[in-house]
């Protein structure tokens, strides 16, 4: 028998025992967190591969992970949304998220997908905290199962897109970008396009290097992944701010060539995306700068394209460099007028719109006016008018656009040829337009009868029903433009309506009276001007006689004078000459 221990030596012997035991746990536990931290850092996913190398060690599950499972499984057939999204859901949730298993992370990975599919009101904010974790797993089938729940929280609004980022779930999908798994990659890349709508989280994708990520996968030969990436890149040039860095980083070739693709949507959103960098002037020089006028050429062979809203984006991304006068002639160098004109005469109405927004616009040139007209523009234009006539666009650019053309001789001929005027009139019924329609056909008109060769042409074409509009809309006197151009036409015209205005004599010296009495020296002239000429027709000068208006008239004079002798007096005295 062995010597028996003294009580001392043996309590040394147990707490040696004791001290071992807890320094092996202690050990064990410092050899799973770091290789957790390994395997769960992006650099090992950028090699390709996605996950670590498996081995023959299979995590043993632990009793509140197995606990937290059966909470999970027993609650997942329920149809109760307040089961379903309990404490007791939640802690499970959180407790298989980091667990070593990557079984039991799946588990919590489908029962957020469950979620993402059937619930109909918005996800608690509290049931974001799995999400990071997840994300980080080093199994590729958690990854895509909680990437594709998140896809569906945010196509379904179920989530708060800001809380997302404050989660720190930014950084896991943007590694994500880099994972060898197409699935992953397709289903990260549709989360940061949704997440790229809001601008707290532009910045936090720019921060985060996502750009350089996005714009490899915007070259992806698959499919789906380059265009949820091109979605990603037309999201975040919604931002003037964000649109300078994206330039800094190599978007504009990218976006350039993707006009090219044989994917329709691909094209859609790269066009948009380019749409709106163009419309921050200070970008022009560089989108245009490369290849030989290749993005002018690439956008034109793209407005005859058959799927309409990639032409009219085209369209529509020309429009915004048209602000730019060279810009303006090296498109009609280029031929833009013939597909412009098939748009115009296009049944579709967002093409017919898209079209006649580019064309208005080139036609405030004037060293384009000429052209535009030997182009057929003018009877597009009236096509354009009949086809289109409720189409509050089409009627207020069309009527700039005539406007336009009509200040050279080419362009009055083509106008008279046409049956423009005739359109133009008859959409001064209030009925067809809005007010602001109104106002460009009222001063489209006024602009066309201050024209000798275009003032009888007008003239002829006016009916009764015509002049009563006018009539009423120059009364309306809280619609000063309108009123303003209304009367106008009216003036201009003079004797040559006369005779339609009669059955309006009594509304005529209304507003012709409140004109004299507007502080408006515009609306004093014109009335002036217009008692002038219709105080030829005796139905009038009989009317004007002794009425408020020759007495407003007098009053007028009186304070004409007054002002003229006032001046008068403070005017220097002019040099001598001697």
């Amino acid at each position: 028998m062995g010597t028996a221990l003294c009580e001392r030596c043996a309590q040394l012997v147990e707490d040696l025992s004791a001290y071992v035991r807890r320094l092996s746990r202690e050990i064990v536990e410092k050899i799973k967190e770091c290789i957790q931290a390994i395997a769960q850092c992006c650099c090992m996913r950028r090699k390709g591969k996605g996950t670590i190398p498996r081995t023959s060690y299979k995590p043993l599950v632990q009793e509140h992970e197995r606990l937290a499972a059966q909470e999970l499984v027993q609650h997942l057939g329920s149809g109760s949304e307040s089961v379903l999204l309990g404490n007791d859901c939640l802690q499970a949730l959180n407790t298989l998220a980091v667990s070593e298993n990557n079984e039991l992370q799946q588990s919590a990975a489908v029962y957020l997908l469950h979620l993402s599919e059937h619930l109909p009101t918005a996800l608690p904010s509290e049931f974001l905290e799995p999400y990071p974790a997840l994300l980080r797993s080093c199994d590729v089938e958690v990854q895509r199962t909680t990437s594709l729940s998140l896809v569906n929280l945010l196509v379904d609004h179920n989530v708060n897109k800001e809380l997302i980022v404050e989660m720190g779930t930014m950084e896991p999908i943007l590694d994500l970008l880099e994972s060898g798994d197409l699935t992953v990659q397709c289903n990260s890349c549709a989360c940061v396009a949704m997440l790229a709508t809001s601008d707290a989280n532009r910045e936090a994708i720019m921060s985060g290097d996502g750009v350089l990520r996005i714009l490899v996968l915007a070259k992806s030969y698959d499919p789906r992944i380059q265009r949820n990436a091109v979605g990603a890149l037309l999201n975040l040039t919604r931002s003037e701010r964000v649109v300078g860095a994206l330039c800094q980083e190599g978007v504009l070739p990218v976006l350039a060539l993707l006009l090219q693709s044989a994917d329709v949507e691909v094209q859609f959103y790269s066009c948009s995306a380019l749409r709106n960098v163009a419309a921050v002037q200070e970008h022009h020089s560089s989108m245009l700068g490369i290849g030989d006028r290749f993005l002018l050429k690439s956008l034109l062979s793209l407005l005859s394209s058959p799927v309409e809203k990639n032409s009219c984006q085209a369209c529509l991304c020309l429009r915004n460099f048209s602000e730019n006068v060279q810009t303006q002639e090296e498109l009609m160098a280029l031929g833009c007028v013939p597909p412009l004109t098939t748009m115009l005469r296009s049944p579709a109405v967002g093409k017919s719109e898209s079209a006649i927004t580019l064309l208005s616009a080139l036609s405030q040139h004037p060293p384009n006016r000429d052209g535009l007209v030997e182009e057929g523009l003018v009877q597009a234009v009236d096509e354009l008018l009949l086809l289109h006539s409720s189409r509050t666009t089409v009627l207020s650019l069309g009527a700039v656009t005539v406007a336009n053309l009509s200040t050279t001789p080419t362009g009055q001929q083509a106008v008279m040829d046409s049956h423009c005027v005739s359109r133009l009139l008859t959409a001064l019924d209030p009925t067809s337009a809005t007010e602001g329609a109104r106002i460009c056909i009222a001063s489209c008109l006024h602009h066309l009868t201050c024209l000798e060769l275009l003032k009888p042409h007008i003239a002829e074409k006016m009916t009764a029903e015509h002049i009563s509009h006018l009539v009423r809309y120059a009364s309306q006197e809280e619609i000063p433009e309108l009123s303003f151009h209304a009367a106008c036409i009216m003036g201009e015209l003079g004797m040559n309506v006369a005779p339609l205005l009669r059955p309006h004599c009594d509304a005529v010296l209304g507003y012709l009276l409140q004109f004299l009495k507007s502080p408006e020296v515009r609306f004093q002239q014109l009335a002036i001007a217009t008692l002038s000429t219709l105080k030829n027709d005796e139905c009038f000068a009989a009317a004007v006689s002794g009425s408020a208006v020759q007495e407003q008239l007098c009053r007028v004079r009186a304070q004409t004078e007054k002002t003229s002798k006032l001046l008068s007096m403070v005017s220097p005295t002019s040099p001598s000459t001697d």
